[in-house]
């Protein structure tokens, strides 16, 4: 598992251009606030997924949703939660590579202590003027390599 699609705050829609951008990921991390099933049913038809619950995610569907996951992917072993506010754990202590949170709509990638933390930004209903993102992850470089994939426009890497 080389590439991961980090994919964020759906809200309920599944673009076209989400899933053609995360097309031939290994793994699917949705960071929650996914809306509906069927967005994780579509994303399982590109690749295994892992999905943690959002704040929005509500009804019989999204109580089986955890709040934090686990993924490993190649060399990495990624923590998911919806809200990086809410992290209570050290993630240099407990071993983790990245840290995946989605949230506050808003694409970024910071390193510290050694630890990637990822947000993919929202790839559901545009809000206010932030752009609407998926993220690729690719561990095959060194250092793992990061794409920010804005859906409405043109493809940008940070």
């Amino acid at each position: 598992m080389s590439i991961v699609g980090l994919i964020s705050d759906t809200h309920g829609l599944i673009r076209e251009e989400a899933l053609h951008a995360l097309r031939g990921s290994d793994l699917i991390i949705h960071a929650g606030d996914v809306g509906k099933p069927e967005i994780i049913e579509a994303l399982r038809a590109i690749a295994p997924v892992v999905v943690v619950k959002g704040n929005i995610d509500r009804g019989a569907w999204a109580e089986a949703l955890p709040a934090t996951a686990v993924a490993e992917a190649g060399p990495a072993i990624l923590y998911v939660l919806h809200d990086v506010h809410e992290l209570d754990l050290d993630p240099v202590a407990a071993g983790f590579h990245v840290v995946v949170s989605g949230h506050s709509h808003q694409p970024g990638c910071t390193e510290r202590s050694g630890i990637l933390y990822i947000n993919p930004g929202s790839a559901g209903p545009r809000r206010f003027r932030l752009p609407v993102t998926v993220a690729r992850l690719d561990l095959r470089p060194v250092p793992w390599k990061i794409d920010f994939i804005d859906l409405l426009r043109a493809q940008i890497a940070i």
